[in-house]
């Protein structure tokens, strides 16, 4: 076969971000959709506890549910578009997103809202994953950078958005617009879609894991269940439930995705020790960050009585100084590599959440914007460099198998530490009221709660900042198996 010579070459138009920018803006519109609704339901949960006559161990679910279905449908991401087609699926994910935000608006009980929640998250685990996949294919190597970095953008702006966008809506209407508003979007993303996106070779359709894909949700979903609870009684008959239910479906999971010669999840990158501590890192941080930051809308609208509004605009610091310290974080990366900037962002990350575990009824609302700020230069320092470093420490031959594990697996202990968390804090709220007596301040009592449920986030980041100590660089294989093995960029990206 004869190669392309210089004239040839020249003569081909040159690329242009212009000549994609219509399906660009279909995968950006559906991106932001389901990336604002990780976040906006955070601001709500005080009105929903109060529009259902709900306990906030309850509504919590209607986060966890959402985590727990994205865990479950992100691994399938890759199987579902090369038996179905990249255009179709994502067309019927954003449809299945779409419809499940209007069910959401139109529950009647706090088990409707959760159970549409959950059909939202099967909708929405597969967006991101997808939509990134055929942007990355359409683009040239040389401006993938350029083209993936547009694409970025929904990943930092939605974060930042969704809880100011939650409290308008809910201010100046009701919580059901925080999901009506989803309705005009998806219609959108669906016409632009089917408009512009164009249809891909379908590739050859690996075999798919069915029992993995049965015992995942069942293992991972009784264990948030039994964490839950176990933040009230850890000797509960619902908390043993869950524990032994979940963790004798989570032992056949590993034992049936080790046997597997085409699993859901690829366990076996657990041998590699580098991997292993990296992941760890991660999920630690993920813990303390992610579970402690559905507290503060809590406490500045039970304990404070902010507005919606006002709560989502007080944790702008935290999304603006994670969008400053990300490229930051990314540029250091690799001068220093990953031990040095987990160990910087983990422990401006305690240092924040030991300031928050000070609060109480009167405590300066500045007081609590500056950890909030700490909290998103910490996160945007450390949280870069450990998923990267997670991707270079796994053997090369296994490192295209890695990403939808650890997308998963990020989902799973987010809704791990939110249930964990908000079950520990309704236990030391219940304590410190009952300690209180009848005469006492319930709002003090509340906001001693609040603070014991960060000082455990903060001693939870601590064992992240010490376990960062004992990272170590992955040793690099040659330019040519990097580039062979290396994993598609477009499955990197969590929500």
């Amino acid at each position: 076969m004869s190669t392309p010579n210089a004239s040839q070459l020249a003569s081909e138009p040159e690329f242009s971000i212009k000549s994609i920018l219509a399906p660009l803006l279909a995968v950006i519109i559906g991106m932001m959709m389901v990336i604002l609704d990780s976040t906006v339901v955070n601001v709500a949960v005080p009105n929903l506890q109060h529009y259902f006559d709900s306990s906030l161990k309850t509504i919590q679910w209607t986060i966890t549910g959402y985590t727990l279905a994205l865990s479950a449908v992100i691994p399938l991401a890759g199987w579902m578009t090369d038996k179905f087609g990249a255009k179709r699926i994502f067309l019927i994910t954003i449809a299945l997103f779409t419809l499940g935000s209007v069910l959401c608006a139109l529950a009647q009980t706090p088990e409707q809202l959760i159970l549409f929640r959950v059909l939202q998250g099967i909708g929405g685990g597969m967006v991101s994953p997808i939509g990134m996949a055929m942007i990355f294919k359409m683009a040239p190597a040389n401006k993938r950078g350029a083209v993936m970095g547009m694409l970025g953008i929904p990943m930092l702006l939605a974060p930042a958005i969704g809880p100011i966008l939650s409290g308008w809506l809910i201010g100046f209407a009701s919580w059901h617009w925080i999901f009506l508003i989803n309705l005009p979007i998806g219609i959108a993303a669906l016409f632009v879609g089917m408009k512009y996106l164009p249809k891909l070779e379908r590739q050859k359709t690996p075999a798919l894991d069915i029992i993995g894909m049965i015992l995942a949700p069942i293992a991972f979903s009784m264990l948030a269940f039994g964490v839950s609870e176990g933040g009230t009684d850890w000797s509960s008959a619902r908390t043993l439930t869950g524990l032994i239910v979940g963790g004798s479906a989570l032992i056949l999971f590993i034992i049936v995705e080790l046997l597997q010669k085409q699993p859901l999840l690829e366990l076996r990158v657990f041998r590699s020790s580098d991997f292993t501590r990296s992941i760890i890192l991660s999920w630690i941080s993920q813990i303390a960050l992610f579970g402690s930051i559905l507290m503060i809308p809590l406490y500045l609208q039970t304990v404070r009585d902010f507005t919606p509004l006002e709560s989502g605009l007080t944790t702008l610091p935290m999304a603006i100084c994670s969008m400053i310290f990300m490229p930051i974080s990314g540029r250091l990366f690799d001068k220093w590599g990953a031990r040095p900037l987990a160990m910087a962002g983990l422990s401006v990350i305690t240092i924040a959440l030991f300031l928050l575990s000070r609060i109480h009824v009167d405590t300066a609302i500045v007081m609590v914007m500056i950890p909030l700020g700490m909290m998103g230069m910490g996160m945007g320092l450390s949280m870069m460099p450990l998923n990267t470093h997670v991707l270079n420490s796994a053997p090369r031959r296994l490192v295209s198998r890695v990403t939808p594990l650890t997308s998963a697996s990020q989902q799973v202990v987010t809704s791990f530490a939110i249930a964990g968390l908000t079950g520990y804090f309704s236990s030391q709220a219940t304590a410190h009221i009952t300690e209180a007596g009848a005469g006492g301040n319930m709002l003090e009592s509340t906001s001693l709660a609040f603070g014991d449920t960060f000082l455990l986030a903060a001693g939870i980041a601590i064992a992240g900042v010490l376990l960062s100590t004992i990272l170590r660089k992955p040793k690099l294989k040659d330019d040519h198996e990097q580039e062979e093995d290396a994993p598609d960029p477009a499955m990197m990206m969590g929500h």
